[in-house]
């Protein structure tokens, strides 16, 4: 193996000075010139070698143009600025520069850059001073985009994070937007996970969940829900510097978006909904409690039992993240909400409802009463209607049922299962196509005061018997409810005297047509059914109240032609 220069000079030094040899003896020795002899006795540590001029021909003639642009770029906007790319593609289209590589101009433009901005006072180096945090302090939150398999469908999705200065621990959620009531959600959610609330301040940017204006320097104008929201949890908002100047006063919560993002949800998630998303996060942030950040010693698991004990208490008071809202339903029963429509009560319509927007759902109040219910959507245009609210003018209006939106989004829920279709099958073959849909209309009906595995099993039964109408349905579906009662409720069913063959159909899971048992043989039915003890009413009662009531007899002295005459002026 080939020495070092260092170990060659040392190698040189020693012959010489054990041997005595000569320059040129010394030379042949060790296979070298006689100038490195005469450098290494000068010498034990080797000159420096000469750095090697690299040779570029092609270049030389196009560096002031080169320069000329990067001297331009130190004012222009920073996203309208040359890259080396950009460089080399203007030398070739519009200066007709030939057999120039791109690595070429990316290695001088990658020096050149710096130079031509220091000599213009405006270098590109910054510093930066180490900073230290209070255990408990401060934290920092900061949004971050996430796409996400959703139902089948890639959609953009926002993923807040929220991170303790000290220790590390994040917490994160998505959401479907950055809108304030996710915004406010998120906190909920992170002090919940942490169980407190940094006693001194959380840094943010510039976010319009929380800041209507930007003002001055640090100084911002704040909303007002969001002022109630830091009043009620007891912590300060830091607002860092507008732009790329204030990125890296929050860069702990910056770099740990990134994180997350490649190791948690890379490659893109594919979910069913964004609640299953979230326990995978949340599982994840229990996991990273493992983890070291850097080069710490300890992990972030440690350092926040360190800093658990030092957070102040989560307000006892619930907040009520949601934005207040007051749309109009339309002709449709319909409110429109952040660019999507939700369906209401038909009664509703030309009304002014009142609608808490939440970050994963609206609720829908008339007055103080709840009249609706619906998961957020996460497409603008969209279109998240019920059946049910449309029930009463179906009753009316039975041909709109079978294009209508509603029915399509309750058969892909699984609301309108292949019962439902089935009954409508047989009640339209049975009444017609209006009046079927009718009796349809009210086995839906049912739904709203009986539970819907129960009006399913009802459904069955009745088709099972070929029975078309929604009474049967209705008397099935409380013999279904009626089999998961409790033993108390069993026990008294077991007085009601049944008659045997009605027993024996019910037993068999049979639905009972008495008037189809009267039609074949009326002596039997009439023989079946159980005497009735109790005697047959009276109306005896109410001949006493036609009676006129008896007169008193007048008293000694009193005229009676004159009591008489007055008796009967008054009946």
């Amino acid at each position: 193996m080939r020495s070092s220069r260092v170990e060659l000079f040392a190698a040189i030094r020693r012959d010489a000075r054990r041997e005595e040899l000569s320059i040129r003896a010394l030379a042949d020795r060790h296979g070298v010139h006689r100038r490195t002899v005469r450098a290494a006795l000068a010498s034990a540590l080797p000159p420096p070698r000469k750095p090697r001029t690299a040779q570029a021909p092609k270049l030389d003639p196009v560096k002031p143009l080169i320069d000329e642009m990067l001297t331009a770029d130190l004012y222009a906007p920073r996203k309208q600025r040359h890259t080396a790319r950009r460089i080399h593609g203007r030398l070739v289209d519009e200066h007709g520069v030939d057999g120039l590589t791109y690595s070429t101009v990316r290695d001088y433009v990658r020096r050149r850059r710096p130079e031509i901005a220091a000599a213009n006072g405006k270098s590109p180096v910054q510093a930066f001073v180490p900073q230290t945090h209070l255990p408990g302090a401060e934290a920092e939150v900061d949004f971050g985009d996430v796409w996400v398999d959703l139902a089948g469908e890639m959609t953009k999705c926002f993923l807040f994070t929220f991170r303790l200065s000290y220790s590390g621990r994040a917490v994160h959620r998505v959401f479907a937007s950055q809108g304030q009531e996710a915004f406010i959600e998120g906190h909920v959610h992170a002090f919940t996970m942490v169980g407190g609330v940094p006693t001194d301040k959380i840094r943010y940017d510039n976010l319009k969940s929380a800041v209507k204006r930007v003002l001055f320097g640090r100084n911002r104008t704040e909303s007002d829900h969001w002022i109630v929201f830091r009043s009620t949890y007891g912590f300060d908002a830091f607002y860092c510097m507008p732009g790329i100047d204030g990125a890296h006063e929050k860069g702990g919560v910056e770099g740990e978006v990134g994180w997350f993002r490649r190791n948690h949800l890379t490659p893109v998630p594919v979910v069913d909904s964004l609640d299953e998303l979230n326990a995978r996060i949340d599982a994840a942030d229990a996991a990273d409690l493992a983890r070291r950040i850097e080069d710490r010693a300890r992990t972030v698991g440690q350092d926040f039992a360190v800093e658990a004990p030092l957070l102040a208490p989560v307000p006892v008071e619930e907040f009520e993240p949601g934005l207040w809202l007051f749309p109009t339903v339309d002709r449709f029963a319909r409110i429109t909400v952040r660019c999507c429509r939700y369906s209401v009560p038909i009664g509703l319509i030309g009304r002014r409802v009142r609608v808490c927007l939440r970050a994963s759902e609206l609720v829908v109040f008339d007055g103080r009463r709840e009249v609706a219910r619906h998961a957020r959507s996460v497409r603008k245009g969209s279109q998240t209607l019920v059946l049910d609210h449309y029930l009463e003018v179906l009753v009316r209006k039975p041909g709109a049922l079978s294009g209508a939106i509603a029915l399509e989004q309750a058969r892909a829920a699984g609301v309108f299962t292949a019962q439902h279709d089935a009954f409508w099958a047989a009640a339209r073959l049975a009444h017609g196509q209006a009046g079927g849909t009718r009796e349809l209309v009210e086995v839906l009906l049912l739904h709203r005061h009986l539970p819907h595995a129960d009006v399913v099993a009802g459904l069955a039964a009745a088709v099972g018997v070929g029975a078309a109408t929604a009474d049967v349905v209705a008397v099935e579906a409380r013999k279904a409810a009626q089999t998961r009662a409790t033993p108390v409720a069993l026990a008294c069913e077991q007085d009601v005297v049944v008659p045997p063959a009605v027993a024996a159909d019910t037993a068999m899971g049979k639905v009972v047509s008495l008037t189809a048992r009267r039609q074949a043989d009326p002596a039997a039915l009439v023989a079946a059914l159980p005497a009735d003890p109790r005697p047959l009413p009276s109306v005896a009662h109410y001949d006493d109240l036609l009676r006129l009531p008896t007169r008193p007899a007048p008293a000694p002295g009193r005229d009676v032609t004159t009591s008489t005459t007055t008796s009967t002026g008054v009946s």
